[in-house]
């Protein structure tokens, strides 16, 4: 008789077991035929605009950044982003690459072989904190991984207000670095930014939105880069 309630426990614990896993997996399946449908539809860039500035997209394969210059009659960015926070410390670089992600994955996961579960957990659940990360270029080379595109100074302006308003900024109104160990090269750095990482709002979304606010063309959304430079083929 005991036994028998043992294994009537057990077929029942199962089959609640069994119905989690099939849940998540249904979720997970739910998001990703979301996600690659909502990057199947183009938001068309404006018309009738004049060529004014020329920006870029950029990617490692993974993620986006979105490449500006570093000096225009617009914005001097190396004045909150200064070269002296990088280890070059040199100021002839004239493209800065902006990217926005989970402070986690930046600071922790140099290789996907480093990933820790608690990184890839606070990153999909939105619990943990995120930054920009600047890297310097002294000239960009056009190819599948970096398109380039020509925008107006109005256009170029919306641009700046969106990328500023993702950064922390100090009392002072300066964009805060974080002081790490963890660079990628000699010409880049880290800094505090706003807004929470998930899987609603990845790297790839934000540069997507940053697309949009300037008037380009983009994704309705996407979590992936490979959504984004779909459009620019």
């Amino acid at each position: 008789m005991i036994e028998h309630y043992q294994n009537h426990n057990l077929k029942q614990s199962f089959k609640i077991i069994l119905k989690i896993v099939l849940i998540f997996l249904g979720l997970i399946f739910f998001y990703l035929l979301i996600a690659y449908l909502l990057s199947k539809i183009t938001v068309d860039k404006e018309a009738d605009t004049q060529p004014e500035v020329e920006i870029y997209i950029l990617t490692n394969g993974v993620h986006t950044d979105i490449v500006m210059p570093t000096v225009s009659e617009q914005m001097d960015w190396s004045k909150q982003i200064r070269f002296k926070n990088t280890q070059a410390a040199d100021s002839t670089y004239k493209y800065i690459a902006l990217g926005w992600g989970d402070k986690g994955f930046y600071l922790e996961t140099p290789e996907w072989s480093d990933l820790k579960a608690s990184v890839a957990f606070k990153a999909a659940s939105g619990l943990s904190t995120t930054a920009i990360h600047a890297t310097y270029y002294k000239q960009m080379k056009l190819g599948n991984d970096c398109k380039s595109m020509l925008i107006s100074k109005e256009q170029y302006q919306r641009l700046i207000t969106y990328i500023t308003d993702s950064f922390q900024k100090d009392s002072d109104g300066n964009f805060i670095p974080i002081k790490t160990n963890a660079n990628y090269g000699k010409t880049d750095a880290f800094y505090e930014a706003n807004g929470s990482y998930s899987i609603f709002k990845t790297c790839n979304s934000w540069a997507n939105t940053g697309l949009k606010a300037c008037g380009q063309k983009c994704c309705l959304w996407t979590a992936t880069d490979s959504g984004i430079f779909s459009k620019y083929k």
